[in-house]
């Protein structure tokens, strides 16, 4: 299954910024294995060491729990900020930096890190599966390859229902941590209207302002956090 480019495939936006949702049905119940929860709480651990707070909540409701926690008094920077040290602390500063430098971001490194993100990462967002994308070499011309990962229905956005923390806990803070710390281009691209998302390593990531989540209004329907109007999420914002 082919999908576009990093320029296309993003979520439609009503003209008066109310996003038109369709009916999710009943949410995906989700049988985690010994591994999805060693991972799981691997993560919350990191987590509420990073935010100084537990939750009482257990699994992946927990991790979603500790991950709200970070937003609450914190604005979109630094609730970036604190995501990228729990990112860091996972991977020690050596590894990252040989990383750097042994691995430029080739198509045969993009698309092993396609195929690893689906293998490692699927307690996280759920099924997902390696596509074909059109990235640019570094002398700008387009190149066919297989790094790109397409998200069915993203677990994390699908638990969360929010705009904000997808994009501030999820979404930017991945970008940059494979971009800046392992030195290979991501971009994502979440779609609010079904909460699939593509990912595509060897795309560097444009500029928040220029996306269409940026723009992207509260899930009024379902975010217990949003304003009673549908404006674009403040959380993205602030």
């Amino acid at each position: 299954m082919g999908v576009r480019s990093r320029y296309s495939n993003h979520a439609a936006i009503a003209p008066d910024f109310r996003l038109a949702m369709p009916a999710h049905g009943p949410q995906t119940d989700y049988q985690d294995g010994l591994f999805d929860r060693i991972f799981i709480r691997l993560f919350s651990r990191k987590m509420a060491n990073a935010v100084g707070q537990k939750t009482r909540l257990t699994g992946y409701e927990g991790f979603v729990d500790l991950s709200q926690k970070i937003m609450q008094g914190r604005n979109a920077q630094q609730q970036q900020a604190l995501v990228a040290v729990v990112l860091k602390s996972l991977v020690p500063a050596p590894v990252l930096w040989l990383i750097r430098q042994l691995f430029s971001p080739t198509q045969l490194v993009c698309e092993l890190n396609a195929w690893f993100a689906t293998v490692l990462f699927e307690w996280l967002v759920g099924p997902c599966e390696v596509t074909d994308v059109t990235v640019e070499d570094k002398g700008g011309k387009p190149r066919s390859q297989k790094s790109g990962v397409h998200i069915k229905k993203c677990r994390y956005l699908e638990q969360s229902r929010c705009v904000g923390m997808c994009v501030n806990m999820c979404k930017l803070p991945t970008q940059n941590f494979f971009t800046q710390d392992f030195g290979i281009p991501l971009t994502m691209t979440p779609n609010f209207e079904d909460f699939s998302c593509e990912m595509v390593f060897g795309a560097v990531p444009p500029a928040l302002e220029t996306e269409d989540c940026y723009q992207t209004p509260c899930l009024v329907e379902h975010c217990a956090m949003a304003p009673s109007t549908a404006k674009p999420c403040p959380k993205v914002r602030q």
